[in-house]
């Protein structure tokens, strides 16, 4: 397995990773950088998502179902540019998403399937002075990914109709949040033309984002020293906890 560029230099990548997100673009706007760091690393990446973003749109010219379909493509294709074809649409409602067992079983039935050794998701906790980071949507598909990372894929007495499906526990090894408390910086400084590349596969919503590489550049600039890294770099951060 590769490594991967830190704040603390170089780390050994995971060998399996799995992003589990609320909606189609949270992954790129949030970490495809470090998705794209880790797939060149030799990581096997796959994605999870608990809505098909069908309330993402206010054009209402578009029907859910059709919305659904055009943002599930966009993210496919999005997913693409940073080397990841392994993608799990859970069809939880989107905005109304709800931190329940049904929830968590679905989240937990994934983990068992892709066996990651690091889960990536969002976090739990409001952040009031960033208001999208708090979607609701977000807040709640990322305490059913705690709770279905632990204890629900690794107890085998947790959601038994899994163990009827063929799919045996997994532990997980490391939790990476984004968007609170970071203790680590992935430098995405290479990798940050791909990130650019599958934002803009987001048509639905980008294309009227006036200079969305320049925003970009910018947010990942002040990550970067925020974690101290040498001028000129760019980074995503997380909060690692250890789940192993």
């Amino acid at each position: 397995m590769g490594v991967i560029l830190t704040d603390q230099g170089e780390i050994e990548a995971p060998a399996r990773a799995l992003i589990i997100v609320a909606h189609p673009d949270d992954i790129d706007f949030g970490m495809a950088g470090t998705v794209a760091a880790l797939t060149s690393a030799g990581c096997h990446v796959a994605y999870c998502l608990a809505t098909s973003g069908e309330a993402g749109d206010d054009d209402m010219s578009h029907t859910p179902e059709e919305l659904a379909a055009m943002r599930q493509a966009e993210q496919t294709a999005a997913a693409a540019k940073v080397g990841v074809s392994e993608l799990h649409w859970l069809g939880h409602p989107d905005g109304m998403v709800v931190a329940d067992l049904g929830l968590r079983r679905d989240i937990a039935r994934v983990i068992r399937i892709v066996r990651p050794d690091a889960v990536l998701c969002q976090t739990t906790i409001p952040n009031w002075d960033h208001i999208y980071i708090s979607h609701p949507d977000h807040l709640a598909t990322a305490t059913a990914a705690m709770a279905a990372v632990y204890p629900d894929s690794r107890n085998p007495r947790a959601f038994p109709e899994l163990l009827d499906e063929g799919h045996q526990p997994h532990n997980v090894s490391e939790i990476w949040l984004i968007g609170t408390e970071p203790n680590r910086w992935i430098d995405i400084t290479d990798n940050f033309g791909r990130k650019v590349e599958a934002l803009r596969a987001h048509r639905s919503q980008t294309a009227e984002m006036d200079d969305l590489e320049g925003r970009l550049r910018e947010w990942a600039a002040d990550t970067a020293a925020a974690g101290s890294l040498p001028s000129g770099r760019l980074a995503e951060a997380y909060r690692v906890v250890p789940a192993g």
